[in-house]
Parts: C-alpha cells; structure tokens; sequence
C-alpha cells in the first residue's frame, strides 16, 4: 500500500513543530520613527497620513519618505561598492543563518572605544566550538541600550569626536576571509568604532561589503539571546536595485 500523507507529516511542517516547540522568538529590531538616532548627513523620516479612518476614510494608509539606511536596517554590498550586488540580488537562502553572538559589552561598559579581538573570538570557541561557517556573527555592545536617544548613540566629547563601539579589523578578515561567515550585524550606527568615523573612516564598512557580504545595523536585545545555538531570520523588502532597506531580524532560540 502506498504511503498517504498527512496534515501531520507532510512536507517540513513535522521539522517545523520540533524546531519552534519551547523555543523562544526575540526581535532584534528596533521599530522605526521619525526624529529616531541616525547618521548625521541623513533627512529625517517624514510621515503623511494619505488615508485615516479616523478622519471617516474605509482604511488608513501611511506615506512614508526615508532613507534606505533607516532604524535596523541591512546593507548589500552596493552600499559601498559601485556595480555590486544590490538588495534584491542577496539570495533568500541567506536570509535564514546560524547565529553567533560576539559579546564585548562588559568591555564597552568601562571604555566606549572598544572593539573585538582575537582573543574574544578564542575564548568564545573555546566555550562553544569553531565558529560555523555561513553564519551571521553579531557584536554585542550594549549599545543599543541608548536607544532611541541621539545623543547618547553618538556619544560626542567636547572636542566633537565619537566615542562608540564598533568591529576592528583583525576580527572582521578572521571571520571573513577565515571561518567564511555569510554576514554580520552590530547595535551602533556603524561598523567602524567613533573614533574612526569622526575622521571619515570607514574602511571596515568597507572592507565587509567589498567581500560581498551583506551587514545588519542597528540591532537591538542582543542581551536577550546566547552566544552559541540560536538561529537568526533576516528579512527586507525587494526594491530593484536597492542599496539598502529596514530589515525585521529575528533570532529563534531556547532559553538557557
């Protein structure tokens, strides 16, 4: 007799329920908003109400005007890099990663110009394994804890310099060029620590996207997931030819 299949066992649905029974479904992402931190050259968002229900209209319906590199938000390779690829050339199966979670927070607490070393990454696989490669490793911060205040994200002395977190060089071609990550994400505004950026420095956004790898900034509740054993769901819409979008990043795990 030939088999018959059921609503219990057809297709991924039965994988489905033994991947998300007990697990834990945290946002990484920061709802958007005028007036909300950004880099500094960028408008602001603006917001028009085409349609209201509260004005008697049948439905609302909401004109949004803002960058492409707004709230969390992803970055393609076409970013930085004339002719490379764009949002709706990064493959689907890329959108769904192990997670990896970088912590430097403690670090970042007592000196906000903190970046990640080798050592960090040692010690996190001495704790869990090898790094997978394919993943998407994220740099814990802290920093999305100043959200959504623009001041305290940028972080500013008196003489005018930033003072943020951000990823160091040594770190990126390791993941990059090494264990062969698919992307990485961060809870500051950009890749590249304050210090560098104040002075126009943004070869490690750079670098990254001249790699053809694609970035998540702006991540929030790092703080909320492990290091090691969760699953990540990166997702935007597909403009034609896009340089950038806000993306809605979900991280499935287990608690500990």
């Amino acid at each position: 007799m030939s088999h018959v299949s059921t609503a219990t066992d057809t297709g991924l649905w039965s994988a489905y329920r033994q991947l998300t029974a007990g697990a834990v479904h945290t946002d990484l992402t920061h709802a958007f908003h005028p007036g909300q931190p950004r880099f500094p050259a960028l408008p602001d968002e603006q917001r028009e109400t085409v349609f209201d229900m509260a004005r008697g209209d049948g439905f609302t319906v909401d004109r949004y005007t803002l960058v492409g590199q707004w709230g969390t938000h992803v970055d393609p390779p076409s970013h930085f890099h004339q002719g490379a690829t764009t949002l709706d050339r990064i493959p689907v199966e890329e959108m769904f990663l192990p997670l990896v979670v970088l912590d430097i927070s403690a670090r970042v607490a007592t000196d906000p110009d903190a970046t990640p070393t080798l050592d960090d990454v040692a010690d996190w696989e001495d704790r869990h394994g090898a790094i997978p490669a394919g993943s998407f490793v994220a740099l814990r911060t802290g920093w999305s804890s100043r959200w959504p205040d623009q001041q305290a994200m940028v972080n500013r002395d008196a003489a005018g310099i930033s003072h943020t977190p951000g990823w160091s060089a040594e770190v990126l071609r390791h993941l990059l060029e090494t264990v062969g990550v698919t992307a990485v994400g961060h809870e500051q505004l950009d890749t590249d620590p304050g210090i560098a950026t104040s002075v126009g420095d943004f070869s490690l956004e750079s670098y990254v996207l001249g790699r053809g790898r694609w970035q998540i900034e702006l991540l929030a509740h790092l703080d909320r997931v492990p290091e090691a054993g969760a699953l990540v769901v990166a997702s935007w819409p597909k403009p034609r030819g896009g340089s950038g979008f806000p993306a809605r990043v979900i991280a499935l795990h287990r608690e500990p």
